[in-house]
């Protein structure tokens, strides 16, 4: 039997300016899909009502795949797909399959001989790096630091090695809610001539990029990343 495609959905970094960051296209092939694995179902049914999908989102067919989601649980996530039906998957916010669970879905997809089919939209990785000014050859994810504080402080150290020895940009991120924590920590044990570009809110009314020196940070205001989603990115 001929499976069908995983189309691997990037939604809105926010509730707003949906048409500005996902292409019409996109739109229209997700509104026909009735078969979704999502990360949270309360942010999927609500993109999916911003985007008019042909059904109603309440006969819309939904299955979790979260940091729960038992190993056991994953052949019935995917059946749909491999009885022929075409399936979405939906991160909370951004692009799937990078820093959240998606990656597994797509996995299985891949062993069983489905077609695993990426959307266009917007990745706050990505967007940071292309606002940062800092090195897009050669870069890496690092996902979350060490909750730990001594921890995380050595990896910052860790990493700033790295990024001077590669010339390479290191991009992390962090529970919003400890984001101010992250940046004194950067800016309290990094060189003073190493570069840091904080990426706020990216694509929304909020947006707030800055690059500069270590240095030249600690002469001014610090903005305010308290419970708002930040990327940071260094090159020493």
């Amino acid at each position: 039997m001929t499976t069908g495609t995983l189309y691997m959905i990037p939604v809105g970094l926010g509730d707003e300016n949906l048409s500005m960051v996902i292409p019409e296209d996109v739109m229209q092939l997700v509104r026909g899909l009735e078969y979704f694995v999502v990360e949270n179902e309360k942010s999927a049914r609500r993109f999916l009502s911003a985007i008019k999908t042909n059904k109603p989102v309440r006969e819309l067919n939904f299955q979790l795949l979260n940091e729960h989601t038992l190993d056991k649980d994953l052949p019935v996530l995917i059946a749909p797909l491999l009885a022929g039906n075409n399936m979405g998957m939906l991160s909370e916010a951004g692009c799937p399959g990078i820093a959240d669970p998606g990656a597994i879905l797509a996995e299985l997809a891949h062993k069983k001989g489905a077609h695993v089919a990426p959307l266009t939209g917007p990745s706050s990785i990505l967007l940071g790096l292309m606002a940062s000014g800092f090195n897009g050859q050669q870069f890496t994810f690092l996902g979350y630091l060490p909750s730990d504080k001594t921890a995380r402080i050595a990896k910052l150290k860790d990493i700033e090695k790295q990024s001077q020895r590669l010339n390479q940009t290191q991009i992390f991120i962090e529970t919003p809610y400890r984001n101010q924590h992250m940046l004194e920590d950067v800016l309290s044990n990094c060189s003073g001539n190493t570069r840091l570009c904080i990426a706020r809110n990216l694509s929304l009314a909020t947006e707030l990029v800055i690059s500069k020196t270590i240095a030249e940070w600690k002469k001014i205001d610090l903005p305010d990343l308290h419970k708002q989603p930040t990327v940071f990115l260094l090159l020493a």
